[in-house]
Order: C-alpha cells, then structure tokens, then sequence
C-alpha cells in the first residue's frame, strides 16, 4: 500500500494534466505540458520501487538510478509556475518560454552531475553522495515553495486559487521528503510506515492541482490576472543558472579539495553544460532578434501607413474646404458670364460694326466660353452628391477612354494601349465618373508624351487579392512633385492649358468609390499613376447591395 497508492495518485493526476494541457493551447498548454512532466517524472520515480519493493521484494538498491529521475521532477513544477501564462504581457512567447525551461532543466542536470554524480557512479562514496542529494534536494524543495508563494501573492481570480493549492503541495511534500530522506540516510524509514502519510496527502494534493485547474478554469480563460508591472521569474532564473556554472568551473579546479580524477569530472562537467546553455543562449539571441527585425518592418510599415493616412486627410480636407469655395464662386460667376457672352455675339452679330469692332467682340465671347468652361470644371470640382453606382467592367471603361483620346491625336507616335492578361473582377462605381477620371489621367500622359515628341502610354490592369489594380504608365518626363499632383490648382502645364483642377477631381472620384490613387516616377523613366479599387466579389456588403 505504501508503494501503490502513492503511484495510483500521481499516475492520475499525470493523465489528468496530459487532458489540460491537450485542451489548451499558448502559454496555459506549456504550464500544463511541465506539471504533466514534472507528474510523469515523479511517478516513473515511484514505478521503480514499486518494482524493488512489490515485484522483486528487494530493498532498494544505494545508489538508486532512480534517484536522478527523482531529483529533477522539480524542475518541470518550478518552471511551470515561474513562467506564469498571463494575457496582460507575454513578450517572451512560448517558444523563448520554453527555452528558459530547458535551460533551467539542463542547469539542473549539470548541478546534480557536478556534486552528486561523481561520488554516486565514478567514486562511490555513501557517505558524502547521500548527504548532497539531500541537500540540493531541500534547495529544490524550497524553491518551488519560494516561486509558488510568489505566484500566489502576485495573482488574483481563479489563479490565485490554483497558485495556492500548488503552494500548500508543495510545502506538505517538501517537508516529507525530506523528513523521508532523513529517514531513509539514518535507517529507520521502511515503505508503509508514518512517514508515508503526508507523502500520500502531499500526492493527494497534487492530484486535487490538477482536477481544480480542470474544473474551476474550463470555462474561462487559464491566464492569471497579474498587474502588468510583474514579470515572469523563469527568464531571471535562467539567466542566473548561466552565470553560475563559470563558478563552479573556478571552484572545480581551484578551491576543491577532491582527489584530481574528481576534480577533472567536474571541470568537465561545468565545461559541457557551459556549451549547452551558450548554444541555448545562442539560439534564444537569434529569436529574438528575427523578432526584433520584425518588429522593426511592421513598426516601418505602420509609419508607412500612418503617413498615407496623413496624407489621405490632409488632401481630403483641403478638397472638401476648397470645394465650398469654388462652388459659391462658379455660382456667383454664372450669371454675369452668362450676359457677357450673350452680349459679345449679339455684338459681333451685328452687320453696323466695323471689322475690327467684331473681331474683338469675337474674342470677347471666346474668353467668355473659355472662362465658362472654367466654371464648369469648378462646379464639377465641387459636386459633392456621389452618382449613382452599379456594377461596372473597369477594362471597358479603359478602352473606351484610350479610343476617346486616341481619335483627339494627330501625334502618331504616341501609343496607347490597355493591357490584361487575366480576367478582371468588377467594381462598383458610376461609369461616367470612373470614365471622366480615366480621361483626366490619360490626357494628362498624353500631354507629357507630346513634350517629348512621343512615346508610349501602357495601361494595365490586374487583381490583385480583393482589389482591382488600374495602372497608367507613360514613357514621358516624369512629374516634378509627384506629391502634390492632386493638390488643387496645382499644374505645370502653360497658362491657359490647365486649371490644376483636373487630378484633385479624379482625386475625389476614387475616394468616393473606396478606392486608392497614387502617383509616383518610374525608375525606367516616366510616370506612373496607381488606381486601387475594391474588387465586387471581396465585399459580402457589397454584394448584398448590387443584388438589391
């Protein structure tokens, strides 16, 4: 009994954590997957006696090989409460988690290795070997109860609760280990005696860790509320394990007192767990600088993005401030041209004027029209109400503008041409809008490429994930400002040849149809303008609406 029950317990508390850490994911499965080692190690520990004991009705031998086993389950324990899942701060991740545990289970190893072993298997000396399993034994001990009592005090909810449970195990089974190992180096303990019953409630007190955690946390969260000014104490604790073993390395060859063989064994021993821990170093070092290189390009992109949304505003703002402007402008400017015209072709009409007289009558309704036409182009600038908006094949509006264009030039050696390799998605968007802001943009590149004496307008057009690409690339000059382009008023074409207006509407066209326009020179030479616009298929909302 006093070799089976304790086995029976531990075994079900192992399947019950394997069952948590199963059900969970993150940093909650890492904490589950180290109680479930820790469990699994203590109860291999308890199956080889049973097996002296039960099976072979022997006593167990000294030095036990079990012993190791039974030394470095706590590791796992102690690591599973210092790495503390939380969901206010997990810098780490799970992966650096896990490699601050296996650095604390290969420093754990390398201790055991470097005071005990050399007298368990190289030397074997009872007298010595005995006493240092205990004592390290006792520092493990304590220091689960110490990272415990730190979890608990720094938790709050259902954590706290666990924390605490996790703590009062670990005191009970501290204690009776050691009252055990006290036993056992003086001769007096034998299995099924007194000192079995806190071993069996410390067993029993582990297995009640494992059902609460099932039970009280299945329906939330397996995240502890921490104040987000405390840290996990697993990375502290690695590193502080790294720093020891050069020490101990030091000690081995200049302050120990043993015969030179075991002096040279645990020189090696902290040589080799020295280049285990440097290549974990090593390996955690590059991780988290591939994560820092990351970080670096999303913080870049994002400063990308913030700055075109900036710049998005700031267009936006002057259209819709500019907009009020020229539209109480062109209003008022409507009817004073109106009459000017009127009366110059009255004039010019009349056969009681000289030749002269009517030319400049000509001339006065000509600049009349031309300054018409600028009114119109302010109150199109202005037109605030969005058009009506339907499902719409962006490549025939393409061509239809290239033709429309192409009949205006007496140029030949300008080439216009639409390009598609790939079926094209459609949009929604108001033909006569989308057409109007093609044609700007490609009257625009037409009359760079007459700067020139010629060249070459591509258009292409693609998808691209849930967006359709429009792009307008011309052999030309380039631009000169590329960024402000779509600025009202803003043009580099002679007096009299543009008004600046032109590219701000195209501007405002594609914003009201969800899109994206951007101007940039390319580096083969020439412009390019980029239009983005929602593809109809990406969007359910979309959808919905073309179908009512």
């Amino acid at each position: 009994m006093g070799d089976c029950v304790p086995l029976l317990i531990i075994l079900a508390a192992s399947v019950i954590s394997a069952k948590n850490a199963y059900d969970s994911d993150g940093h909650k499965r890492l904490f589950w997957s180290l109680i479930f080692l820790g469990l699994g190690m203590w109860a291999i520990n308890l199956a080889g006696w049973t097996w002296y004991e039960v099976i072979l009705r022997r006593h167990i031998p000294d030095p036990y090989l079990g012993d190791i086993d039974g030394f470095l389950h706590i590791v796992p324990l102690t690591a599973a409460v210092a790495i503390r899942p939380r969901k206010a701060d997990e810098r780490e991740g799970v992966g650096l988690s896990a490699l601050n545990v296996l650095i604390l289970l290969v420093w754990w190893v390398v201790v055991y290795a470097f005071f005990v072993f050399p007298e368990e298997y190289v030397k074997v000396d009872i007298a010595i070997y005995n006493p240092r399993w205990n004592l390290l034994y006792l520092i493990e001990g304590i220091i689960l109860i110490a990272v415990s009592a730190n979890a608990y005090f720094k938790s709050t909810g259902l954590w706290k609760n666990l924390y605490r449970d996790i703590l009062a195990a670990s005191f009970l089974y501290t204690v009776s280990s050691e009252s055990m190992n006290t036993a056992i180096y003086r001769g007096t303990y034998s299995s099924g005696s007194i000192y079995d019953l806190p071993f069996i409630a410390a067993s029993l007190g582990f297995l009640w860790v494992a059902i609460a955690g099932r039970a009280r946390l299945r329906d939330v969260p397996l995240l502890p509320s921490l104040k987000h000014s405390n840290r996990p104490v697993a990375s502290p604790m690695a590193q502080v394990a790294l720093l020891s073993l050069p020490l101990m390395a030091y000690w081995s060859l200049f302050m120990g007192h043993d015969e030179p063989l075991l002096r040279h064994v645990r020189f090696a021993v902290a040589m080799g767990g020295i280049g285990f821990l440097a290549f974990f170093v090593f390996l955690k070092q590059h991780i988290l600088d591939r994560r820092l290189l990351q970080l670096l390009e999303d913080s870049r992109d994002s400063f990308d993005n913030l700055k075109r949304l900036q710049g998005r505003a700031i267009q936006q703002a002057k259209l819709a401030s500019l907009g009020e402007l020229v539209a109480l402008a062109a209003g008022e400017l409507e009817f004073p041209l109106s009459s000017i015209l009127k009366s110059s072709e009255s004039i010019a009409s009349s056969g009681k004027l000289s030749r002269e007289q009517i030319s400049t009558a000509q001339k006065i309704g000509q600049q009349a029209r031309r300054t018409r036409e600028l009114v119109g182009d302010l109150l199109s600038f202005s037109q605030q109400t969005p058009g009506e908006k339907s499902p719409l094949e962006v490549k025939q509006l393409l061509q239809r503008a290239i033709q429309m264009e192409g009949f205006k030039l007496q140029n030949k050696s300008i080439n216009l041409t639409v390009e598609s390799k790939e079926k094209v998605s459609r949009v929604r968007g108001n033909s006569n809008q989308l057409l109007q802001a093609f044609l700007q943009i490609v009257e625009n590149a037409v009359d760079a490429l007459q700067e020139v004496g010629g060249g070459r307008l591509q258009v292409s057009v693609w998808n691209e994930a849930d967006e359709v690409v429009v792009q307008f690339a011309d052999s030309g000059p380039g631009m000169r400002d590329p960024g402000r382009v779509f600025d009202p008023f803003y043009t580099t074409k002679p007096i009299g040849k543009g008004t600046g207006l032109g590219l701000s509407a195209t501007y405002g066209v594609i914003q009201d149809h969800q899109g994206q326009i951007s101007c940039y020179n390319r580096p083969e030479g020439g412009a390019a303008f980029e239009i983005r616009l929602p593809a109809l298929n990406s969007s359910p909302a979309l959808a919905q609406a073309v179908e009512t």
